[in-house]
């Protein structure tokens, strides 16, 4: 397995698009209930670029396979040094590490523009998020319980969060 990491291209909308809708759809990974078009993600990665955030690319074999992003955690200035990631890879890759090396990609960038902390928001029942966050160094720092209603029933939010040093 020979993965490469590259900045986003807009021919990547697709590939995207498709790793989203299946964790719309079939996971509590996003508290989206309804899927994406095409036009609607573009837009979204279209905005964080224009913003000077990072969307990065995983591809194997010229497929993407995996994606991360950051952008603002909150739209007040004073939090202008912190950011809320995300790393989706493509289902059937899960396991091969391409998230470690998006999440570690995502951090560097983070550091090379002077940010100072970043968080994750994971549902409670992603267990195997939380486990992979607090090997990069993420630290729990709150539960909101029942922040979120999707299959029937509550879900809530684990905040984790580093400090980049």
């Amino acid at each position: 397995m020979k993965i490469k990491l590259r900045p986003y291209q807009t021919e990547d909308t697709q590939a995207i698009l498709d790793i989203i809708n299946y964790n719309i759809l079939n996971s509590t990974a996003l508290y989206d209930y309804n899927i994406r078009t095409y036009e609607q993600q573009k837009a979204i990665l279209e905005e964080k670029i224009n913003k000077h955030f990072p969307v990065i690319v995983a591809v194997e074999d010229g497929k993407v396979v995996g994606f991360g992003m950051y952008s603002e955690f909150r739209f007040r200035e004073a939090y202008k040094y912190t950011v809320e990631h995300s790393v989706y890879v493509e289902n059937a890759h899960h396991g091969k590490g391409i998230g470690k090396l998006l999440l570690y990609e995502l951090i560097q960038l983070a550091k090379q523009q002077n940010l100072h902390t970043m968080i994750a928001v994971i549902d409670a029942e992603n267990q195997s998020s939380i486990d992979f966050h607090e090997k990069f160094g993420f630290k729990t720092v709150g539960i909101i319980k029942e922040s979120g209603y999707k299959f029937d029933r509550w879900l809530h939010s684990v905040f984790m969060q580093l400090i980049l040093e």
